[in-house]
């Protein structure tokens, strides 16, 4: 079938059915819609670890030594505890069906081969078939789609909506699609490996030579040492393709992503663009006029693969995709893919993996990216305050930077690939985080990211295997003992947490729900650290504070970074917020909205606001001025 026809067909077909889901799903009672007007909160789960209640922790353990979770983990009552932290969205990680170390013949599923697998248990970003999920997290392999389709539902019914990966970059270094939809041929079925590089390539290719498996380093062994039949040193791949993080040697370096294989997106070996590039004025207009922008262009094999992939997942009810490295795949690509999932679901939630500054606006504007990672901005220099080696006047100066855009950067403190808050390579300590975690939830209108643990303390410390500590292992088959606390064999009700974890959650369940039920936080931002630095006595760069506000909420938000030292001061509110208020002379009750422990007033004085502050180490306070 000619692919532009089918194309065309499969994204009419996928439209329709999306548009008639979303008319039934306003009429069905059991999954109510998500609130509109208020921040979002991303609560993100490595599905594989979520559910597993087995502490047993072997380094290299296999799935029924150290276990592994499952869809069905996700039961009502755990997404009900989920959702009462103040989640709106869940991010699903490790769906889509990756290389895995384990006997799936039975299914008609090939081995894979561990020379070129990281763990046992695989990296969820080696994807190795995009129209299936991942048999690991099925209690019957066999019906694993089933299983997923049932946890997009009940996920929509306990009020939260479904986020899960796309990763465009690359995929396995043996990809085998068992599940293609009717016409979808797999990645490479078609391309011609005389050459290195041709527009409707899906792969990039060093033609003659034969891929050679990287020499290990550090002592590595695959699979720690465990005998397996396909771990000789080898793997079969003639002509050798790019490496998925560009690399064009037939022999990657063991520090390349030796496990995947690059796509081509149409960018020559030698940068050029083999397809029509955005016009400078479309970075103005909406995603309707990208998508009708791209009707009638020939886009690259790849692109096509990619935008079916994700109306896919999206006509299964997936309200939204985390795209990994985004940035190393062409933004024009973004425009043409962005488009047509927004074509299908106007609500979709676009989350874009990306560390280069000088690329953002580019991805939102061009690409219609909905967020963007804020790692190397707000995430980094709070790492730096929490840690005593930075000052909280960057942070001024980091929100300035990006006042255009503040309202799509997501926030974190943990995710995946980032070491644990309580790890000793970061805090080690978890409380040590809290006032990066009001900063990071209330400065602006964005996204607040939380991952799962990081609500009571899990430090990540395991050695897992192919992983490190200090950051929860992504590719073995491990448990997580104080998220496994919190589950209590599947009572989801934090029975054997400490009462410092018991705390911490409290914590952050305060903080995620203030998030998502104030007006302020959708609305307007002024830094006045700078206005208190230069005026308030004892006030120092220990101390943040800003003011948020809409017409029915003002705040007063201030945090002490400080691990041992209290601080006391009369805060200041400067002249241009004053008259921005609307406030009349006189006292004005304030009420704190995180613990509600506090009692202070707000005095007004012509063109001076004082308020009454004494912060405790870590402290914060959320002020409404009444």
């Amino acid at each position: 079938m000619n692919k532009s026809l089918f194309s065309l067909s499969m994204i009419g077909l996928i439209i329709s059915s999306i548009v008639s889901c979303n008319i039934s799903n306003q009429t069905t009672e059991s999954e109510p819609q998500m609130e509109q007007g208020h921040k979002i909160v991303v609560y993100q789960v490595f599905t594989r670890l979520f559910g597993n209640t087995n502490t047993n922790n072997k380094p290299w353990g296999t799935a029924e030594e150290n276990g592994v979770g499952k869809f069905s983990d996700f039961t009502d009552i755990a997404l009900q505890e989920i959702k009462t932290l103040g989640t709106t969205h869940i991010w699903y990680t490790g769906v889509p069906h990756h290389a895995v170390i384990r006997d799936y013949s039975t299914y008609g599923i090939s081995h894979d081969d561990p020379d070129v697998v990281k763990g046992r248990a695989g990296s969820p970003y080696a994807v190795k078939d995009y129209y299936s999920v991942n048999p690991d997290l099925a209690d019957d392999p066999a019906k694993r789609m089933e299983e997923f389709e049932a946890l997009i539902h009940r996920t929509h019914r306990n009020g939260m909506k479904v986020i899960i990966d796309i990763v465009p970059n690359h995929v396995a270094r043996k990809y085998e699609g068992l599940n293609n939809p009717e016409g979808v041929r797999d990645f490479g079925a078609d391309d011609d490996t005389s050459v290195a590089y041709k527009k409707d390539n899906n792969f990039y290719y060093i033609p003659g030579k034969a891929f050679q498996v990287p020499e290990p380093l550090g002592g590595y062994i695959p699979l720690g040492g465990d005998a397996h039949p396909l771990a000789d040193g080898k793997f079969e791949e003639f002509p050798a393709k790019w490496t998925g993080n560009g690399s064009r040697e037939a022999q990657p370096h063991f520090h390349d992503w030796y496990e995947t294989v690059k796509i081509n997106y149409g960018i020559t070996p030698d940068g050029k663009k083999d397809f029509t590039e955005l016009p400078a004025n479309l970075a103005d207009k909406d995603y309707k006029a990208h998508f009708d922008f791209w009707a009638d262009k020939d886009v690259p094999n790849s692109w096509v693969k990619f935008r079916d992939i994700a109306l896919f997942w999206t006509s299964k009810g997936v309200d939204g995709f985390r795209f990994d490295m985004a940035e190393m795949v062409p933004v024009e690509f973004w425009s043409y893919m962005n488009a047509a999932i927004k074509m299908a679901n106007h609500d979709a939630f676009l989350l874009a993996e990306i560390y280069n500054p000088q690329e953002y606006r580019n991805y939102i504007r061009l690409g219609k990216m909905d967020y963007l990672y804020d790692k190397v901005e707000l995430y980094d220099t709070l790492k730096n305050i929490m840690q005593g080696s930075g000052s909280t006047d960057n942070l001024v100066q980091i929100q300035a930077g990006l006042s255009d855009i503040s309202q799509h950067m997501l926030h974190f403190l943990e995710n995946h690939d980032e070491q644990r808050i309580a790890s000793p390579e970061f805090l080690g300590n978890a409380e040590h985080a809290k006032p990066g975690a009001v900063v990071s939830a209330t400065i602006d209108q964005a996204p607040m990211m939380i991952y799962f643990g990081q609500e009571v303390g899990e430090p990540g410390a395991e050695n897992a295997g192919f992983g490190d500590p200090s950051r929860t292992s992504i590719f073995d088959y491990i448990g997580v003992p104080h998220h496994q606390r919190w589950m209590n064999k599947g009572e989801f009700d934090g029975g054997q947490l400490k009462s410092s974890e018991k705390a911490l959650r409290d914590f952050y369940k305060r903080l995620l729900n203030f998030t998502i039920s104030s007006q302020a936080l959708t609305g307007q931002y002024a830094e006045i650290h700078t206005f208190n630095r230069q005026n308030t006595e004892w006030y120092n760069d220990k101390v943040f504070s800003y003011v948020r506000w809409s017409d029915g909420q003002k705040l007063i938000i201030v945090s002490n970074f400080d691990h041992n030292d209290s601080y006391g001061f009369e805060l200041q509110l400067p002249a241009h917020i004053i008259k921005e208020w609307g406030i009349e002379d006189g006292e004005h009750q304030t009420s704190e909205k995180l613990y509600g422990q506090v009692s202070t007033k707000l005095k007004v004085n012509s063109e001076n606001a004082k308020v009454r502050i004494d912060l405790k180490p870590l402290e914060s306070w959320i002020l409404e001025v009444k």
